[in-house]
């Protein structure tokens, strides 16, 4: 597995994704080996090996891959995945890439030139050379068939969560208090990009304090690329990437969860929530109405009068909300990282098989 997204300073989404699959795969009879341009990271649970490609590195190797199929990659393995749009040349061998979403192709606006290229490419790449292209949501798999990939060779394999585990409720309010915290508040996760459109939530929840005063917003994620303008509010808590045990605790606090993209392939960010027992608010016309199956609100991308209604509803509405609540457990008790990791070794096995046939 290209492990390359591990490296970046904020490996994101992607890089707990990798990990989540990674350290799973030995139940399923996969023994899986990690390669990159650079020294192991310390996410990487040391039984998996580690293969350093040296140099070049980054983005300057991408740029090979993608441009001129060069330096192939050569590890003895049975088959090579692409966790992402950055694709190898692996020669004969078989070949998985994920495609998480065509943000970049449906919503231009939202990335960068460089950005639209890169992903192009790869996407390009994936449809010649996949014998397996993995997709988390049948949404995705729609726009893919729209981009010309035949149906045959996509696998729909949603992501998950943990389950989450007990802690000490005193432990989780301090927790929440290091993070400079305080209840009442709506909390949004994400990379700090237009894509995810956290103004139209500001604006709700500005409209919801007249009545709620008190009521603030927690916006945890890395910074990405664009500004967002709107977010210098008093009532706007901007507190970054936070380490595993804090956001989880963020989410377990939490009054409300809102996520106000206007696109998503999936959208692991609710599932966390839901399992969390946060009742969930997301916008509709993507992945997300999928993801939610019915145990979420939702309101249309950009209408900050539906936000703030379907927020206020779960706040002022106790049967509504423990109806919400009860709904989100049992959804995501459906969206394992255990199903997904065995959906990914069928797929490897599929993949396999095509290039044999």
């Amino acid at each position: 597995m290209h492990a390359g997204q591990l490296l970046q300073p904020v490996p994101g989404g992607i890089g707990r994704y990798e990990i989540e699959i990674m350290r799973r795969l030995p139940r399923f009879g996969v023994d899986a080996v990690a390669f990159a341009s650079g020294d192991r990271p310390r996410s990487v649970p040391p039984r998996i090996p580690w293969i350093d490609l040296g140099r070049p590195g980054g983005s300057l190797r991408y740029e090979l891959w993608h441009r001129f199929g060069r330096p192939q990659v050569r590890i003895e393995a049975d088959l090579v995945h692409a966790p992402s749009l950055a694709v190898p040349p692996v020669g004969a061998r078989p070949l998985v890439v994920t495609v998480h979403d065509l943000a970049f192709l449906r919503l231009p606006s939202t990335s960068t030139r460089h950005g639209i290229r890169f992903h192009t490419r790869g996407l390009t790449l994936a449809r010649r050379h996949a014998g397996v292209v993995i997709v988390p949501s049948s949404f995705t798999a729609r726009e893919l068939a729209a981009y010309g990939f035949d149906d045959d060779r996509v696998a729909v394999v949603p992501f998950g969560v943990d389950p989450p585990t007990p802690r000490d409720p005193d432990e989780v309010d301090r927790a929440v208090a290091r993070a400079g915290v305080k209840r009442p508040y709506v909390l949004t996760v994400g990379t700090v990009e237009p894509r995810k459109d956290i103004p139209t939530i500001v604006r709700a929840v500005d409209r919801l304090r007249a009545s709620h005063p008190d009521l603030s917003l927690v916006v945890t994620g890395p910074k990405g690329w664009g500004e967002v303008a709107g977010l210098d509010r008093p009532f706007v808590h901007l507190i970054g990437a936070q380490p595993w045990f804090v956001l989880d605790a963020l989410y377990r606090r939490a009054d409300a969860f809102c996520l106000a993209s206007l696109y998503e392939g999936f959208g692991l960010p609710v599932v966390e929530a839901l399992a969390r027992g946060v009742p969930t608010v997301a916008t509709t016309g993507s992945a997300l109405d999928e993801v939610l199956g019915g145990a979420g609100s939702q309101f249309p991308p950009g209408d900050i009068a539906r936000c703030a209604e379907e927020i206020a509803r779960v706040l002022e509405d106790p049967a509504f909300r423990t109806d919400r609540v009860r709904a989100g457990i049992a959804r995501a008790n459906d969206l394992t990282w255990e199903r997904c990791t065995e959906l990914h070794a069928e797929a490897y096995t599929r993949a396999v098989a095509r290039s044999a046939s």
